[in-house]
């Protein structure tokens, strides 16, 4: 298999990936230059403003630090190997399980792998109820979607890529005080 080259400087085999390999760093980066909804939005948003909406919501609700850490890191898959729209993705059994098996590195990574059933459905929900929130404001067509209520107030205004790598780097260390 071929090795991907990281941001931070690093050389693996995404399918071969262990904790050690995931960086902070290359999330906040990657996730920053990636825009939702394969592009086809009102302006660019990102995945890694979208994981700050996510992350910012789990606070609002009063949730814990490790509630809002999973919040923040549940798209960091797609990190290493990009996204693939929701609508294809549960047809690509192979995606999902490269996908999970990243996933779970990066669980591991910051001490998330013992997350809940409960846990995991609740930063599920989040992720669910932040797109339906998303493509109300973002996309052509869907203005009418119910918004769900939220306890937050998410930022869908364009942003730059660099302001939301910073923001990311910055809600992960007040986070984990690191």
């Amino acid at each position: 298999m071929g090795k991907m080259n990281t941001y931070s400087g690093k050389q693996f085999d995404p399918l071969l990936m262990k904790p050690e390999d995931v960086d902070i760093r290359d999330i906040a980066h990657a996730l920053s230059l990636m825009c939702r909804g394969g592009g086809h939005l009102k302006g660019f948003y990102s995945v890694a403003q979208h994981s700050l909406n996510c992350a910012r919501e789990a606070k609002g609700r009063g949730w814990p630090s490790r509630l809002q850490l999973a919040c923040l890191l549940h798209d960091g898959s797609e990190a290493y190997i990009s996204d693939i729209i929701r609508p294809v993705k549960v047809y690509l059994d192979n995606y999902l399980e490269i996908e999970a098996s990243i996933m779970d590195k990066i669980w591991r990574r910051f001490g998330l792998s013992d997350l809940s059933d409960t846990e995991q459905a609740s930063w599920k929900q989040v992720d669910d109820e932040m797109l339906l929130y998303e493509q109300h404001f973002l996309m052509v067509g869907i203005e009418d979607v119910k918004l769900p209520k939220m306890s937050s107030r998410p930022d869908v205004a364009e942003h730059g890529w660099r302001e939301m790598e910073e923001e990311f780097l910055s809600f992960y260390h007040e986070l984990t005080k690191i």
